[in-house]
C-alpha cells in the first residue's frame, strides 16, 4: 500500500501521550516523522508517512484520541522558467528535497521528498517556489 502523508494536530492535554507508539504497535503501521513541532503544554503539529494495512484504522484510532487529521493536500512546485539554479533554496530545504545535481550544478527538486515546509518559498529570489493547494 503507497503512503499517505498527513498532517496532525493535537490539544496540549494529549502533547505527552505515546501516540505515535500506538500507532506502530497496535496498529503494525510503519511511520516516517517528516516535520514535528511538540511542546509539552501546547498545541502540537507533526507531519507523517503512513504505510501499512491498516492505515484506516490507525487515523481512526488518532480521531477518538482528540487528534486532527488532515490529508497532506498542498504541494511545493517549482516554476521551472523562473528557476536560475542560485541555490538558495538548497541551503535551507531541511530534507534534501532541493539540491544540487552534480557535476551539472542544476538545482533539482524530489517533490517526493518534501514535507511542504515553505521555507524554500520564502528564500528564492527568483519566487521559483510556489504552494499548490
Amino acid at each position: 500500500m503507497p503512503p499517505s502523508k498527513v498532517v496532525l494536530r493535537f490539544p496540549a492535554a494529549i502533547a505527552d501521550k505515546p501516540i505515535i507508539y500506538r500507532l506502530v504497535k497496535d496498529y503494525d503501521l510503519m511511520i516516517n516523522i517528516l516535520k514535528a513541532n511538540i511542546n509539552p503544554h501546547k498545541e502540537g503539529m507533526m507531519v507523517l508517512e503512513v504505510t501499512g494495512e491498516r492505515v484506516k484504522e490507525g487515523l481512526d484510532y488518532l480521531h477518538r484520541q482528540g487528534v486532527a487529521v488532515q490529508p497532506l493536500t498542498e504541494e511545493i512546485i517549482r516554476n521551472e522558467e523562473r528557476c536560475t539554479h542560485c541555490g538558495a533554496c538548497t541551503a535551507i530545504c531541511p530534507t534534501g528535497a532541493l539540491h544540487f545535481e552534480r557535476p551539472s550544478m542544476l538545482v533539482r527538486f524530489d517533490g517526493e521528498a518534501c514535507v511542504v515546509c515553505q521555507l524554500c518559498v520564502r528564500a528564492c529570489p527568483m519566487r521559483a517556489m510556489e504552494v499548490r493547494f
